[in-house]
């Protein structure tokens, strides 16, 4: 293989840009060779953007380029399998974006067509790639703190979801798009599997939806029990006005250790009339800009020395897995134990 990765961006969305400029940009051993995006004005608008000369509308004739050597996945969920699995067969490496896939069966899939056709399965959960994360992660591994006894992740956003997002059938609700991250958090700081779960949660911001998608809930919050014998509890919210809110404790036997802010910078202003402000974190744009770029440069070292994945398609299916049961509890009102 070339010593620089072709990547094809597929889902010219936020997310995927963050990646495609990272690519693009700031590591020399990669290059974007080609967009991929249904809707044609938004393929050829990136492609500009990053100065790529190859668009396309669908992901078959860009699997067929000789250029691609891995795709990045940033499609809505319901798109990952399918595309996931046609890259293995056209033998392209792959980053996917979170959450991987609607259930466990289609991770499944996933995790077969990449291990049989010899391709690498990258989950993009970039918080454990950001300095804040890790250090507390070493520091849990140090035993710093002692056991591991309560794990709590909060994610909010301010976000008003799309419209296809207030269908849990099509989405599988705000504990995929939002709280994968801090069920992935929990399962990485806890070196422990979901035992049970119990959630519950509400519409309380998004009464547009209400009407046609009775189900949808933009707060949820859930507690669950652990393999290892820890606790652990989510709390999740969209269209939170306030800003962006990524937070993390982790409570041992000895101490506790806390990451994430609710503040941007360092910068405090006194005014006149007895104020003191701080700017609001805006966007995990961003909060997570940097982790986003460690995540991308792993990808591609990981690739050019045959390297396997830090965060594989097994931690993306064990995320999908306790979504799953998630969206039970809150439907059933009940706990549910996983396998």
């Amino acid at each position: 293989m070339a010593q620089q990765i072709g990547i094809c961006l597929v889902g010219a969305g936020r997310a995927g840009l963050i990646h495609a400029h990272n690519f693009q940009g700031k590591i020399p051993q990669a290059k974007v060779v080609a967009v991929v995006d249904p809707n044609q004005e938004a393929a050829e608008k990136a492609a500009k953007e990053l100065g790529v000369d190859r668009w396309y509308t669908s992901v078959e004739p860009a699997l067929d380029n000789r250029a691609v050597d891995a795709v990045v996945i940033a499609t809505p969920t319901w798109h990952h399998k399918a595309i996931a699995v046609a890259a293995s067969e056209a033998g392209k490496h792959i980053l996917c974006e979170k959450p991987m896939a609607m259930d466990e069966e289609e991770c499944d899939a996933m995790i077969e067509a990449a291990e049989r056709n010899n391709v690498q399965l990258h989950l993009a959960f970039m918080r454990r790639f950001d300095s804040s994360f890790r250090q507390a992660k070493k520091m849990v591994e140090s035993g710093e703190i002692g056991d591991v006894v309560l794990v709590k992740s909060t994610t909010r956003g301010p976000s008003i979801p799309q419209r296809w997002q207030y269908d849990i059938a099509q989405s599988n609700g705000p504990l995929a798009e939002v709280n994968s991250h801090d069920i992935d958090t929990i399962r990485w700081f806890s070196e422990s599997e979901f035992k049970s779960v119990y959630a519950i949660a509400g519409n309380y911001r998004c009464p547009e939806a209400k009407g046609e998608f009775p189900d949808f809930y933009d707060n949820v919050i859930m507690i669950a029990s652990l393999t290892g014998g820890q606790q652990a509890f989510v709390d999740g919210a969209v269209s939170v006005k306030y800003g962006y809110d990524a937070r993390v404790e982790i409570l041992g036997e000895k101490g506790v250790i806390t990451v994430g802010q609710h503040h941007e910078g360092s910068v405090v202003i006194c005014s006149q009339g007895s104020n003191v402000t701080r700017p609001v974190m805006k966007s995990w744009r961003n909060l997570f800009a940097e982790a986003y770029l460690a995540e991308d440069l792993n990808f591609v070292t990981s690739i050019l020395e045959g390297r396997p994945p830090l965060v594989s398609g097994v931690d993306g299916k064990m995320v999908v897995k306790v979504v799953q049961a998630g969206n039970t509890s809150i439907l059933e009102k009940r706990i549910v134990h996983l396998e």
